[in-house]
């Protein structure tokens, strides 16, 4: 069989295709209600999407993407499922798989820096090389990778989902008894993002910290809008006024960039 790309698919046993040991998400839980949605949706209409692997010894396969597809194809009792054989080196499998896991928002923040730094440890890369290979800007990358030096009982509540990677990102900038501190009252209060900023300026204007630190908050602002819009985005501020600075490379760029403020 072959999809409209010309790529040929094939039906293997299950039972042959192992983990990927690169996969970059951690505690996929198999009795969350969007896995329990693909069991039963696979169970009508079977894997729509084929899972993408590499061969391995034996006649058996390695999964390089499609870790949830296969998890929830197990749990409905599939014998046989559709699969794309890839020839992919260890560095490919980390990037197919990362990449294929943000392009459906199913990492959480601690998951992404986790493989972020894998590519930057094991494989020598940039953080800029790493911004080019996923498509986000590299301060995305920096402040993603920071959020590793947060305690782990904070990397945690991330992962449970007990804070946001916003609060996560204000809570990096503290000293470690600042953090302990001010993620307690996070939990206590549930304070919003905006209400933890507040904290953290508290917290350096007691310190006399200088403008530079101060700063951090105005690159998490050009962070979201660089996403949300595609592009460069820089902001100037001084006092209360400024600028926002959006860079376009082309009249049809610039059209999208205004059909997303506008819309």
């Amino acid at each position: 069989v072959r999809n409209s790309e010309g790529t040929r698919i094939l039906e293997v046993p299950i039972n042959i295709i192992k983990a990927n040991p690169w996969q970059p998400r951690q505690g996929l839980n198999d009795s969350d209600e969007d896995l329990t949605e693909l069991v039963h949706s696979i169970k009508i209409h079977g894997i729509l999407q084929p899972l993408i692997v590499t061969a391995t010894s034996g006649g058996n396969y390695e999964l390089i993407a499609g870790e949830r597809r296969l998890r929830a194809a197990r749990l409905a009792g599939l014998k046989l499922v559709p699969i794309i054989i890839r020839d992919a080196q260890n560095q490919e499998k980390i990037e197919l798989s990362l990449i294929e896991n943000i392009q459906r928002k199913e990492l959480n923040s601690i998951e992404q820096a986790i493989a972020f730094r894998r590519l930057a440890d094991e494989f020598d890369l940039t953080h800029e090389e790493i911004s080019k290979k996923i498509g986000k800007s590299r301060s995305v990358v920096t402040n993603m990778i920071r959020l590793l030096s947060l305690p782990d009982n904070i990397q945690q509540a991330l992962l449970d989902g007990r804070i946001t990677s916003a609060h996560a990102k204000l809570l990096v900038t503290l000293k470690p008894e600042e953090q302990e501190s001010l993620f307690k009252k996070i939990l206590k209060e549930k304070i919003t993002t905006e209400q933890t900023e507040r904290e953290v300026r508290k917290i350096w204007q007691k310190e006399d910290i200088t403008k530079l630190r101060k700063d951090i908050f105005l690159e998490s602002k050009e962070e979201r809008l660089r996403e949300f819009l595609g592009t460069k985005v820089s902001i100037k501020k001084s006092g209360q006024r400024g600028q926002i600075l959006i860079d376009f490379y082309s009249d049809e760029e610039l059209s999208e960039i205004i059909n997303k403020i506008v819309s």
